[in-house]
């Protein structure tokens, strides 16, 4: 069977689920998408799903995205932002697109890439989900090795930090271990909601300034 990208079709806020896809179907798939697109992908052996994102979700990774980058910059720690990139991985036969991801203890082994391949380079130190309509399946992510998920949804921030090959729920995130960085994030990402982002940045930033 070879797919073609016009046999697809999916609507804002909607899934679809296909079986039987081959690696080489999948590299198709994603090179007649093309890098800008709003649809992402999961692929776990042979099962791949393709989502397009409700405006809200969007502009929630674009909140959350932000406020990590205003802490890491605060901190003067050096990262470097990789998007929703696709990981992906031949040999394990995964590949995942993150709503935004970052490299931070790995920021160096990436400069200068512009795509990732997990064959030979490291998963993101960050990945962050915006799970508003689907749940982010974790085992995805666990295979494909990514220490840190971060899971926003109506309720919140969820981390989970990868433990022996699983993840655990978590509190606390390693990369900002000295803030209490679900209570944070909450808070500002509900200010973007109700007051507008740009304010809602500002006053971030004011907090940032004066608490670290």
């Amino acid at each position: 069977m070879f797919l073609k990208l016009q046999q697809i079709i999916v609507k804002p806020g909607q899934q679809m689920l296909l079986q039987d896809i081959s690696w080489q179907q999948l590299e198709n798939i994603l090179e007649e998408m093309g890098e800008k697109r709003a649809a992402r992908i999961s692929y776990s052996h042979g099962w791949l799903e393709i989502m397009v994102p409700l405006p809200e979700h969007e502009k929630d990774k674009e909140y959350i995205g932000e406020l990590v980058r205003v802490l890491l910059d605060k901190l003067q720690i050096d990262f470097e932002p990789f998007g929703s990139t696709t990981l992906k991985n031949e040999r394990m036969r995964q590949a995942g697109e993150p709503d935004t991801s970052f490299y931070i203890q790995n920021q160096a082994a990436i400069i200068g890439k512009n795509r990732i391949d997990l064959n030979i380079d490291p998963p993101p130190d960050l990945a962050i989900k915006i799970d508003i309509i689907s749940r982010t399946r974790f085992e995805n992510y666990e295979i494909l090795g990514v220490p840190e998920l971060w899971r926003h949804t109506q309720q919140g921030l969820e981390i989970s930090l990868l433990k022996k090959g699983k993840y655990i729920k978590s509190e606390s995130s390693p990369n900002f271990p000295d803030i209490q960085i679900v209570e944070l994030v909450n808070k500002y990402v509900q200010q973007c909601l109700t007051i507008g982002r740009s304010q809602a940045i500002r006053n971030f930033r004011d907090w940032v300034k004066n608490n670290l």
